[in-house]
């Protein structure tokens, strides 16, 4: 009785859980026999805990309870999970919009600096800064082209720079290729005497031009004539005869057919190429003009040999402006930009211009050193000059009798207000033409025994031939 007591009193608090817990007592109480089978098996069984009345009303709730915990805690509503799927997609379309605002934000500036440069090259202002990186290429490097027999008075390389064309005083015109180095195309020049039946020049060619699309080929000989040639396939085109005397210059202004003509008559001739016609004559120099350039404007500049001038012819205004400096002959000319250009003469001399000024920005004397004996030295003639065009590099080209000709490299200073001496690559003979490539990978010179003007020397040990000379750069800073 004691014990069946202390139980009853224990229970009161399972009673209170609930009605099937209330169920199981009485059918304890009803049956002494199953709670005699309940003590049993809590003393024999090693499961009792799971089996007995408490646990098998507990044990369901809890899991239960912590389940429901879970899914509180980790489950998310459709409408929890479209805002989180909205809110990433939000997020997704916020990095896609800064990305492409950046993208924007380069390309304007890619432009905006394309538009700036533009500018400046249209107002003849713009000053690439590139000749510091000019490093000396090694003498291996140095390829030389032989095609033509007699001494090379004149190059010009196509706008791509895949193709040089070369004359010479043999009359003959060479296409080449630049990656092969391999003859193209060669048009025989023809014997003195056969004008009417040879189609070509049969005098010395002093001077050539290419259009900026690359279309026509223009070449002037000693003979008065210039040439029109299709540049793709070498075919003659047409004869322009006008002339006086010998013609020592020509130009296409860049973008357009028109060609401007200069002559030992001291005259300046325009052509339209499209139309085969003649434009216009233009007056002013006093001796023969022996070199000729010009770029986009409707002008043109001319060196005046022994008047010892630079003139600017603008066309359309049929005006001219007369610059003065050097002290001897002016023999080659070349734009730099639109308002600045480089000169050499025969008093060893080459100079800076700039079309607002009347004397030179700059004047380096002697720049190819001197000859002769000791009290009756004479400064080498310069006889050619090229400019890497809106750029800081120059570089001039030299009539040695001797066999240390070289081609010199300069870099211009801030507004073309000084020139200093990179380096020098050796060649062997007179340097009758020198040009840059577009790109300013490399530097051409067509390279004679003798001068392209005359033969007051004579170098037998050079070699008549095109020097293609490589201009390397220093490699960029890791920084």
């Amino acid at each position: 009785m004691s014990s069946f007591f202390i139980k009853t009193k224990a229970n009161p608090a399972l009673a209170k859980k609930g009605k099937h817990t209330s169920v199981i007592k009485r059918k304890n109480d009803g049956d002494p026999g199953g709670k005699n089978k309940i003590r049993a098996k809590k003393t024999n069984s090693k499961y009792n805990e799971e089996i007995s009345s408490d646990s098998e009303t507990e044990s369901p709730i809890e899991p239960k309870k912590r389940q429901s915990k879970e899914d509180v805690e980790y489950e998310e509503t459709p409408q929890e999970k479209k805002l989180r799927l909205a809110k990433l997609y939000l997020e997704q379309l916020k990095a896609e919009e800064e990305d492409k605002v950046e993208e924007e934000a380069f390309e304007t500036d890619l432009v905006a600096g394309r538009l700036q440069e533009e500018v400046l090259e249209q107002k003849g202002k713009l000053q690439r800064l590139i000749a510091k990186d000019f490093i000396p290429p090694d003498a291996s490097e140095i390829r030389l082209l032989r095609g033509h027999k007699l001494p090379i008075t004149c190059l010009v390389i196509s706008s791509d720079d895949k193709f040089i064309f070369s004359a010479a005083k043999d009359c003959s015109i060479i296409k080449w290729d630049v990656e092969s180095g391999k003859k193209l195309h060669t048009i025989p020049g023809g014997r003195k005497g056969t004008e009417d039946r040879h189609v070509g020049h049969t005098a010395h060619i002093l001077c050539m031009a290419i259009s900026s699309d690359g279309k026509y080929l223009a070449t002037g000989d000693i003979n008065k004539l210039i040439m029109i040639w299709e540049a793709g396939t070498c075919k003659h085109l047409y004869k322009f005869t006008g002339h006086k005397g010998p013609v020592s210059g020509l130009s296409f202004r860049k973008g357009t057919h028109d060609l401007y003509s200069a002559s030992h008559d001291r005259s300046v001739k325009v052509w339209n190429v499209d139309e085969n016609a003649y434009v216009e004559t233009l007056f002013g120099h006093q001796d023969a003009i022996t070199g000729l350039d010009s770029l986009s404007r409707e002008c043109c500049v001319t060196a005046g040999g022994r008047d010892r001038t630079v003139r600017v012819w603008k066309i359309a205004e049929e005006s001219q402006l007369v610059f003065h400096g050097h002290e001897g002959s002016i023999d080659c000319i070349q734009l730099i930009n639109e308002e600045h250009m480089i000169t050499g003469a025969d008093d060893g001399s080459i100079s800076l211009w700039s079309v607002n000024k009347k004397k030179p920005l700059t004047t380096v004397k002697q720049a190819h050193g001197r000859h002769g004996d000791t009290g009756l030295e004479q400064p080498h003639w310069v006889s050619s000059v090229a400019a890497l065009q809106n750029s800081d590099a120059v570089a001039s080209g030299a009539s040695v009798c001797s066999h240390n000709s070289q081609v010199q490299l300069w870099k211009c200073g801030q507004n073309y207000r000084g020139l200093e001496r990179l380096f020098s690559v050796p060649v062997s003979g007179f340097v009758n033409s020198l040009k840059f490539s577009s790109s300013g990978q490399f530097l051409v010179a067509g390279v004679g025994q003798e001068h392209r003007l005359g033969r007051w020397w004579r170098l037998k040990e050079a070699k008549n031939g095109i020097y293609i000379i490589p201009l390397k750069r220093k490699p960029p800073n890791p920084e």
